[in-house]
């Protein structure tokens, strides 16, 4: 089997995956309660729809917008809506959020029905039937799916590439997905066919995953129209350019999208979302979570409700061996430390990462010495050091010039700096200050 790769840059972090990727996918139990954050996706925020003291079914569309680029949200239990309030959110700060408490049943909304006629559906119809379902990328940038699968005008989409790479250290829940539902992901990529019009698909999964590879080899085979592709293991393998690249040879331009070169890039958590959404009629209240981290005493790979409590999925892979010194959402190189394990599941929650004290030890960095390792693993070809030296001096207009907003914050640079230079943190904090600074210029300009 030919084996793909992106040429420039990247890194080799140790992997970790055999503390969960050999343990099938469990189902947590219902959880007593519920945080459902107004925004967990890219875009506009929903809308509630209910009020506080409102009893609502699993299931049930509770916030919506009319905004282009959003999601609606629905309700991950049945339960009452005990209060709609700022609430600690896993990407940092507080956000509007549901609370809801379940009353110890399981009542589903009467609206849900499965869509077994959808080949006769128009491409708007699946496109309106995913979007009322509220899915997104569930690789972890939560882009809507419903905007994402209609390229705008005077684009086409040529190729299409189902992502199950999965680069990122410690995380095996795509990998789980791809072994133990692998005929839901092909259903799912049926659909997007459908709604794409494409001849040329590819499932892409690094080479470090043969048993994922042998399984999804072995259920395809009626899908004359998709190649299991195989990429070297190698980080970041599963970002979205870097694997344009590997299988097309296509490069994305700087500030473009995948569109512009023929292509779109779903996850494969993605696809078997869809394919519930439609087959089944259930919007987007579960995903499955890896729970992980060498102070985990029984890590594993569950299927949980949106809005669990990080604790509660805690206690459940048996809790912490030691005092907890940092909690992750996501992996050790593109997640996000969060304040407290009072923070909900929410629907780009891959992972949930306790590292070991030694993991999470704090270093205190130093001065850049130049040695020019940064430049040569960023996969963007970009010059993280001088991003950093730009944001310090206040001089985000040469930041600006040097494509700083191309960067992907892979962490690939704050991985191999000998100087443990936090760069990733810099460049997001200058990321956020040119944000600000463009939306005072345009309230200026009103």
């Amino acid at each position: 089997m030919k084996k793909y790769s992106f040429k420039k840059g990247g890194v080799f972090p140790k992997q970790e995956k055999n503390l969960t990727a050999h343990l099938p996918i469990k189902k947590a139990p219902l959880p007593s309660k519920v945080i459902l954050p107004l925004l967990m996706h890219a875009g506009a925020p929903a809308e509630p729809l209910v009020k506080k003291g409102d009893y609502v079914k699993t299931g049930q569309k509770i916030a919506d917008t009319p905004i282009y680029i959003s999601a609606p949200v629905h309700a991950s239990i049945t339960g009452k809506i005990v209060a709609i309030e700022e609430s600690l959110h896993p990407i940092g700060g507080k956000f509007i959020s549901f609370i809801i408490e379940s009353r110890g049943q399981e009542e589903w909304d009467p609206k849900i029905a499965p869509h077994p006629d959808w080949e006769n559906f128009s491409t708007s119809d699946l496109l309106n039937l995913i979007r009322e379902a509220g899915i997104v990328g569930l690789g972890g940038a939560t882009f809507p799916t419903h905007v994402k699968l209609a390229p705008p005008k005077g684009k086409k989409a040529e190729i299409l590439i189902i992502n199950g790479v999965e680069c990122e250290p410690f995380l095996t829940a795509d990998y789980r997905l791809m072994i133990e539902r692998s005929e839901k992901i092909l259903q799912g990529i049926k659909i997007f066919q459908k709604i794409l019009g494409v001849k040329s698909i590819f499932l892409a999964i690094e080479d470090n995953k043969p048993e994922a590879i042998h399984q999804m080899i072995e259920k395809s085979k009626e899908y004359p129209s998709l190649q299991i592709a195989s990429v070297a293991t190698k980080y970041p393998q599963g970002s979205e350019k870097q694997l344009i690249e590997a299988i097309t040879k296509r490069q994305v331009p700087i500030g473009g999208l995948p569109i512009d070169v023929g292509v779109i890039v779903q996850n494969v958590g993605t696809a078997a979302a869809v394919s519930e959404a439609v087959m089944e009629g259930i919007p987007l209240i579960r995903r499955v979570v890896t729970v992980t981290g060498h102070n985990i005493l029984q890590p594993g790979n569950y299927e949980v409700r949106l809005g669990t409590l990080f604790s509660d999925l805690i206690d459940l892979a048996g809790g912490c061996r030691g005092k907890m010194k940092k909690l992750i959402m996501g992996g050790p190189m593109m997640g996000f430390a969060v304040l407290s394990d009072q923070v909900p599941v929410i629907k780009g929650t891959s992972g949930i990462l306790a590292p070991s004290e030694k993991e999470a030890r704090y270093y205190q960095p130093q001065p850049c010495i130049r040695c020019g390792k940064c430049l040569q693993v960023c996969p963007m070809r970009l010059a993280p050091g001088r991003f950093i030296d730009f944001t310090e001096e206040k001089e985000l207009d040469k930041a600006l010039e040097k494509n700083i907003l191309n960067c992907m914050e892979c962490g690939a640079c704050t991985y191999i700096c000998p100087a443990r230079r936090p760069m990733v943190q810099w460049i997001k904090l200058a990321k956020e200050q040119i944000r600000k600074n463009k939306q005072k210029e345009m309230k200026i300009e009103k």
